[in-house]
């Protein structure tokens, strides 16, 4: 399934919060807006809610907003493991074909109806069915009500990424009269830690939330009053929170010594990575790329310590790996594969057969433009003349793929297993025909990761990792940091794959 949504968010937010631009001019809060005292949560969120259907939302910057109104059946610890919410356990059959979900009976729905088996199956036939929720179902054959307090997923194969991408935002329950008005858009009904008040709301502005009484899982979310705005600049967003209207704020990196100067606490972690997507790796497109060595030199040609620094003021990692840094997969040593070495580059551009560089068309869109110059200064001192395509961003994500490589910013997952299906064998965007099978080397290690298990499917990961730096599959420069900022009394976690994190992530400490 596509993951535009995501992708453009991530765009936005390196191109945007990491550069210390502006952005549009979504509203800040209303003054007096946001609730006063340590038991109040006030966001400032770096997009507006996509949509209040969650078959509709993104997972992106959504988080904050579904979270409140919706519970999930599934959500993830901060390591992306999938862990209780509805669902109190889950059992995968032995011959990997069902999942049984024990749904938990002490939740009720804000309209007053409860959350029980039907309700739970009807969600699941809503979000398979989803224009963007259905990533999750794709091998979802139905859905079953076993008894009272039991749901089955029946699977068509073996699925080792469907709890995680339930648990990243994929999983929300909603009211079934709602589901059926049609009417989950405007009037979200679900059986959330909070309400949305449509009376004190301002839609694209400010969102206020009153907080469920009794709620299953109370302790989750400790603040007594929410309000959740949309604030696209950086500047507006930065002030916000200086003024008090705001606690917690999608941060920028140019804004760290003022944070620590205010006494906030800074919480970072990798969110995406930046570089040259290679969707051409068999040169049926442009005939350079075809060749490993032609691969080797674009990596060894850039500099993604520099990159970061001038991009995203370092902050960040520089790496040639898509698996997050930090992350199991992830192997430091491999970083040194591609040191930058202009040199070797041109070395292994003569010995692959062009000595003189070649020519290639590549897209280009405002979004990007920061990462130009980096780009132009590497092929041009290969000799590659590059000929750019200007477009604006919708039409970027719906043509850059037809280039044979292009300038991107791609969100990560903090599952491993999605991350091969995301960044490798997924049909997704950036990536609308995966040509990894046409590999005599990756190929079979894709295998072996989709067939071992455990502790042996870790190892092929790693082995699948470390063969795709070798084969030059990407020009990764780096990872960009998600950088968050949020006042005394609040803790935030940052969560690979979530731009910004669910409600559950930020608590009082």
């Amino acid at each position: 399934m596509k993951r535009m949504p995501l992708a453009v968010a991530a765009a936005v937010a390196a191109t945007l919060a990491l550069a210390g631009c502006s952005g549009g001019g979504t509203p800040s809060p209303s003054d007096g807006g946001g609730a006063e005292g340590p038991d109040a949560l006030n966001i400032g969120n770096f997009l507006d809610v996509t949509s209040w259907d969650p078959s509709l939302a993104d997972i992106g910057f959504d988080g904050p907003y579904l979270s409140a109104v919706y519970d999930a059946l599934i959500a993830l610890d901060a390591d992306g493991t999938p862990i209780p919410s509805l669902a109190t356990k889950w059992t995968v059959a032995d011959d990997d074909l069902s999942i049984d979900l024990d749904i938990r009976t002490d939740a009720v729905f804000s309209d007053g109806t409860p959350v029980d088996a039907d309700a739970v199956v009807a969600s699941l036939e809503y979000l398979k069915a989803g224009a963007r929720s259905g990533e999750a179902y794709v091998n979802a054959k139905g859905f079953e009500k076993v008894d009272d307090d039991t749901v089955r997923i029946a699977l068509t194969q073996r699925d080792d990424t469907i709890l995680y991408l339930m648990g990243l935002g994929r999983s929300y329950v909603m009211s079934p009269a709602s589901i059926e008005a049609g009417t989950l858009g405007s009037d979200p009904v679900g059986s959330g830690p909070y309400v949305l008040d449509s009376d004190t709301s301002v839609a694209g502005a400010e969102y206020h939330f009153t907080k469920t009484e009794d709620h299953w899982d109370a302790k989750t979310y400790p603040f007594a009053e929410l309000a959740i705005y949309p604030i696209t600049d950086a500047t507006a967003r930065h002030n916000a929170m200086l003024s008090g209207q705001i606690n917690v704020q999608y941060g920028d990196v140019a804004n760290l010594d003022q944070a620590e100067q205010q006494g906030w606490n800074t919480a970072q972690r990798v969110s995406g990575w930046a570089g040259l997507v290679i969707t051409d790796h068999t040169g049926a497109k442009s005939e350079p790329l075809g060749t490993l060595e032609v691969r080797q030199a674009l990596n060894y040609a850039f500099d993604g310590a520099a990159v970061l620094a001038a991009v995203g003021s370092g902050a960040g990692v520089a790496t040639n790996q898509v698996f997050p840094d930090g992350g199991d997969i992830n192997d430091p040593d491999l970083n040194d594969a591609y040191a930058f070495n202009m040199d070797k580059a041109k070395e292994l551009l003569a010995d692959a057969g062009y000595p003189d560089g070649f020519d290639i068309s590549m897209p280009m869109s405002p979004i990007f433009e920061m990462w130009k110059p980096s780009a132009e200064q590497a092929l041009n001192e290969l000799g590659i003349t590059v000929t750019w395509d200007n477009m604006q961003m919708p039409d970027y994500q719906l043509n850059a793929p037809n280039y044979p490589m292009f300038i991107s910013f791609l969100a990560m997952d903090g599952n491993d297993v999605a991350t091969v299906s995301r960044q490798l064998t997924s049909v997704q965007w950036f990536n609308p025909e995966p040509d990894y099978a046409k590999n005599e080397v990756i190929a079979p290690l894709v295998e072996k990761v989709q067939t071992e298990r455990g502790d042996a499917q870790t190892a092929a990961i790693k082995e699948l990792n470390e063969a795709l730096v070798d084969q030059a599959w990407w020009s990764v420069w780096y990872q960009a940091n998600n950088i968050y900022y949020t006042a005394p009394g609040i803790q935030l976690q940052p969560v690979v794959g979530m731009m910004f994190p669910t409600l559950r992530y930020i608590t009082q400490g």
